[in-house]
């Protein structure tokens, strides 16, 4: 599967290193890489073997040799650059969160829908093995039914004011960058919430230092959930069932172990898989799972729950009125 896949990558910083190089060590095929200058493309292709190096994302997504584009700019430029790639005829997998706002990803949902491509949030935790495992424990109805999501995210990250990640000019703040990892783990577990509550805490800069959010759900389940971006934390999960629970073990959103226990708190399973890489290549299946079985949504994570998560961040943002400019 992965040879019938040429992938381009978007922008040359940290998150593309990464997902370059699990690309690279589980047989997937780099056609090319697109930067702001030539120089930096000429690195990057240098450092993974990739045979072309474009100067510009305009000429990225015009390459014939380019099937499908991972997109891994800052966020306020996830919808412009998948924009791009969908117009130049590519399927896409978008760096997490998916876009500024809930309009934003509406609209890039709209056209790669529009033009029959696939667009797929690359939010890799959905995909890894442990997750997999997870969603059928529950779906067994092993810990009865789901009643309680408690998740956290929290970092001690650079605080320079001049640092992106407590700049709003680039969409800065605890929340879009660590806190998409709890709301998204929520979403899976319980679906679109009912009802949204938040209190959170700023920066000198005005971003998110930390946000608390509680989503409540139409048959009374709840979910927990914590991020900030000066305190490192234990970066766990819960799932509380009506007959046991599930714990993951930190950080839960990259591959890790689990435990189930009853209501009697006894040991059910445990859950342990040696992951190759750092686990990123999962998605990039995904994506090429769905383009060879000519489908432009699956079922793990289709572009309609991408644009919901991206309503519950927004609805998070208006209550702790935390507004990025433009908005």
């Amino acid at each position: 599967m992965a040879e019938s896949i040429r992938w381009g990558i978007l922008g040359t910083g940290g998150i593309a290193h990464a997902f370059a190089s699990d690309l690279r060590d589980n047989g997937f095929t780099i056609a090319a890489v697109g930067s702001r200058s030539q120089e930096s493309a000429d690195a990057f292709a240098a450092e993974f073997g990739i045979p072309t190096a474009h100067p510009t994302y305009e000429a990225l997504a015009a390459d014939p040799g380019v099937d499908a584009i991972y997109v891994s700019t800052p966020h306020p430029f996830h919808a412009e650059n998948a924009t791009l790639a969908l117009n130049g005829g590519k399927h896409v997998l978008v760096e997490k969160p998916f876009t500024l706002n809930q309009g934003e990803a509406t609209a890039v949902v709209a056209l790669a829908a529009e033009k029959r491509l696939v667009v797929l949030e690359a939010m890799w935790s959905r995909f890894l093995p442990h997750m997999v495992r997870l969603r059928e424990i529950i779906a067994e109805g092993t810990i009865g039914q789901v009643r309680t999501v408690i998740a956290d995210h929290n970092q001690n990250l650079p605080k320079d004011p001049s640092h992106r990640l407590q700049n709003p000019d680039l969409g800065g703040g605890a929340l879009l960058d660590l806190g998409i990892y709890p709301v998204s783990f929520a979403w899976d577990m319980l679906g679109a919430p009912t009802s949204v509550n938040a209190i959170s805490s700023p920066t000198a800069t005005g971003v998110d230092r930390q946000t608390a959010i509680v989503l409540g759900y139409e048959n009374g389940q709840q979910a927990l959930l914590h991020t900030a971006l000066d305190t490192a934390g234990p970066n766990e999960a819960s799932v509380i069932g009506t007959n046991g629970w599930v714990k993951l073990d930190g950080t839960f959103y990259v591959p890790t172990t689990f435990t189930v226990r009853d209501s009697s708190n006894e040991v059910v399973e445990t859950f342990e898989q040696e992951v190759g890489s750092r686990g990123m290549q999962f998605q990039a299946w995904e994506l090429e799972r769905l383009v060879a079985a000519g489908e432009i949504a699956g079922e793990i994570l289709p572009p309609e729950e991408t644009v919901g998560i991206m309503g519950t961040l927004d609805e998070v943002r208006r209550i702790i009125g935390l507004k990025y400019p433009g908005e």
